[in-house]
């Protein structure tokens, strides 16, 4: 580990020192629901600016997002388990004393932290369990346990930056049920020691990379994007909330407002996996399938 690595790692672990919260104790987890309020802001769900958005009634619209929340956060907590997984491979053999591995079990313990507010978060919404398709799932097992390096730390960063755009705009809408501002606030701001921590140990790793590594880093980190970002609402949200699954999908498949979102808010993401080698032809054809570009 170098001299500056361990002054970040030590940096960080100052910083979580200042500024962690305990979920438990700072969300309001006993007030019910209010069926007034969003559970994302509006904009952001995958039926806005759709003609079948403009047929569903404000409790509907509602209703609505409250199930997208809820199937963003159970993504949420399947990829928090698989970072957890490759974050403890990773220090595996790291002496205990070394800064950085103090701040990855710390980092951990965050997570940890998270996946149990996110659950929480969907138990007190109410709604239906959502998880990503089988063969995801089998993918997601396959990804955790065969990713290392630049590729663990690159897709985890994708996770994060794209949940960190949306969140920042649902904790400052006040349409936004009160506790789930609370929680996106939460997130948000644990979360951006970890985002920093995984451009560094991403950009780090890649360091002297041969161009046949860099290009097969660029097309695991794509697909891994691919799908965890296909897999944010699931497909059931729909069906649930008693609309037609198959228009429903048409429409959100085609919503160009949703993809524009989603564009505008990986942009900063693209510039850093351009400027460590990670957005080949291959990986940019990926990222524009997924909307990401």
């Amino acid at each position: 580990m170098s001299s500056t690595d361990h002054a970040v790692a030590r940096r960080l672990l100052d910083s979580a020192a200042q500024l962690s919260y305990d979920p438990a104790v700072e969300v309001d987890w006993d007030t019910p629901v209010d069926p007034d309020h969003y559970g994302m802001s509006p904009e952001w769900s995958t039926l806005y600016g759709t003609a079948l958005w403009a047929e569903l009634t404000p409790a509907l619209q509602r209703e609505l997002t409250r199930h997208e929340s809820a199937s963003v956060a159970s993504t949420g907590i399947w990829f928090e388990m698989i970072l957890q997984q490759m974050m403890l491979r990773d220090i595996y053999r790291t002496p205990p004393a070394d800064a950085e591995f103090q701040w990855t079990l710390t980092e951990i313990a965050d997570e940890c932290r998270h996946s149990i507010m996110f659950a929480r978060t969907c138990a007190k919404l109410g709604t239906p369990p959502y998880r990503p398709t089988r063969t995801v799932l089998e993918l997601g097992r396959a990804f955790k346990t065969l990713a290392y390096g630049e590729s663990a730390y690159a897709a985890i960063l994708v996770a994060e930056e794209v949940l960190d755009v949306m969140q920042r705009d649902w904790m400052r809408d006040d349409r936004v049920a009160p506790f789930i501002r609370t929680v996106n606030n939460i997130h948000v701001v644990e979360e951006s020691r970890h985002m920093k921590f995984a451009r560094d140990e991403a950009r780090e790793r890649l360091r002297g990379a041969s161009p046949a590594r860099r290009r097969t880093s660029a097309f695991v980190v794509a697909a891994a994007a691919y799908f965890i970002v296909t897999s944010m609402v699931s497909d059931d949200v729909y069906a649930n909330v008693g609309l037609d699954p198959r228009r429903a999908l048409r429409e959100a498949r085609a919503n160009e407002h949703h993809k524009s979102l989603m564009r505008s808010s990986c942009a900063g993401l693209m510039d850093f996996l351009g400027s460590v080698g990670l957005l080949t032809r291959p990986a940019i054809r990926i990222y524009q399938r997924a909307n990401l570009i």
